[in-house]
This record gives structure tokens, C-alpha cells and sequence, in this order.
């Protein structure tokens, strides 16, 4: 069992290294990006790649404070649902007002990786594995489908 400050050490190692393998990669409109932290350009609409204790997760999180507009995000990605699952060629989970877990109230589309700890070093490729084409996927859905959005911004 690691210390709460070195599993913070090993996490922020891990995201490190994945932003060092991934720097090189380009964004669909060719720039630079900062895969990490993916600006999505609208306000409560976000990209997040996280771990568990034992899982993966990256989702597409809709944390808008009032619960009616999340589920406007959520209808609009509803209609991009084909063309997303077919960029990824995979499903994905749909999630519609939840509590996360410190209780605030998000939406999300979502894949999780399970058995898999960042924590364990070992982990790191089937990490990098599932994450990397994931946002790459979802980088490219975006540059198309941000649009899409621009009567909710």
C-alpha cells in the first residue's frame, strides 16, 4: 500500500509520461495540444482521462451547474451519437445526471478500463494503450462536431 503522497507522486509520474509520449502528436487541425488538459472551447464541457483504484476511465463530462442544460449537452451529443461510436469504433457508456463522487451532479459518456492500476508501473502501457487513441478519436470527432454546439455557448 503507497502512502496518499506517494500515490500522488506515482499518478503525477504516470500523466507525465503520457503527456511526453503524446506531445508529439497532433491535434486533427494539425496545432499543438495539450492532450492532457483538452480545451474543448465550451464552457462545462469537458475531456477527461482519470484513474480509479483499479480502472481507466475517459469521458466526455458535461458538469454544467444546472441540471436542464446538462441534459441539453446531453441531447446534442445524443445526436452525435453515430457518427462518435463510429470514429471509435466501440460503445460507450451514456450517463445522465449523476452525482460524481463528491456529489455534484454531472453527465457523462464514458469508457472504463477495469483492472488496470496507475499505481502499478507494470499497468502503464495497457494505460497509454487505452487512453491514447481514445482522445485522439475524440479530438477528431470534436473538430467537426463543436459546432454542433454553438447554439449552447
Amino acid at each position: 500500500m503507497f502512502s496518499r503522497e506517494e500515490a500522488s507522486r506515482i499518478k503525477e509520474e504516470f500523466w507525465t509520461t503520457f503527456g511526453q509520449y503524446m506531445k508529439p502528436v497532433p491535434s486533427a487541425d494539425f496545432m499543438p495540444i495539450n492532450w492532457i488538459n483538452y480545451n474543448t472551447g465550451l464552457k462545462d464541457v469537458f475531456f477527461r482521462m482519470y484513474t480509479k483504484r483499479k480502472s481507466a476511465v475517459i469521458a466526455i463530462s458535461m458538469e454544467h451547474r444546472d441540471p436542464e442544460i446538462q441534459e441539453l449537452f446531453f441531447e446534442q451529443f445524443l445526436q452525435l451519437k453515430t457518427l462518435l461510436h463510429n470514429g471509435l469504433e466501440e460503445e460507450w457508456k451514456w450517463e445522465l445526471n449523476f452525482p460524481d463522487e463528491n456529489g455534484k451532479i454531472i453527465s457523462q459518456i464514458y469508457k472504463e478500463l477495469p483492472g488496470k492500476s496507475v499505481l502499478n508501473k507494470d499497468d502503464w502501457p495497457d494505460l497509454i494503450s487505452f487512453f491514447k487513441p481514445r482522445i485522439i478519436v475524440l479530438d477528431a470527432f470534436w473538430e467537426n462536431a463543436q459546432y454542433s454546439f454553438d447554439g449552447l455557448r
